[in-house]
């Protein structure tokens, strides 16, 4: 896997797993998926099968992607984010920074459940934004 990487973000709801699944026997490449209920978090027993993080790796790309939790705003056709994601935390930072300015921070970057610091924003042209900074192995 690259060490650092830019890769659409898909947001679905309900139906994630049946996409990634498609877009894996469409493109190829080595598919992975954690549900809520595999999670730390407190998801209600009806959705717990939903997906939360789904990941499809291929030699020429990643898509990353996940459901919505119940009362998150869905809207088909706009439901792509773009994810920088590696492990040089001073550049993550900046292109953070310089990213949000003119727009909203919606999760500051902060240190989460599974190890990473990870934030989202949306910039000043309406695109959203999410940085995930993992350690170098």
């Amino acid at each position: 896997m690259r060490d650092t990487f830019l890769c659409p973000y898909l947001n679905f709801d309900g139906d994630c797993r049946q996409a990634m699944e498609f877009y894996r026997e469409c493109l190829g490449g080595t598919l992975v998926m954690q549900t809520f209920g595999e999670a730390p978090v407190n998801a209600p027993e009806d959705q717990k099968d939903r997906i939360m993080h789904a990941m499809l790796d291929h030699d020429l790309f990643t898509i990353m992607a996940s459901d919505t939790m119940p009362g998150m705003e869905f809207s088909k056709g706009t439901n792509v984010t773009l994810s920088l994601v590696g492990t040089d935390s001073a550049w993550l930072r900046a292109c953070f920074e310089k990213l949000s300015a003119g727009g909203k921070v919606t999760m500051p970057l902060e240190k989460q459940f599974w190890g990473d610091v990870f934030g989202t924003l949306t910039d000043t042209f309406g695109i959203h934004w999410m940085v995930n900074i993992g350690e170098k192995k």
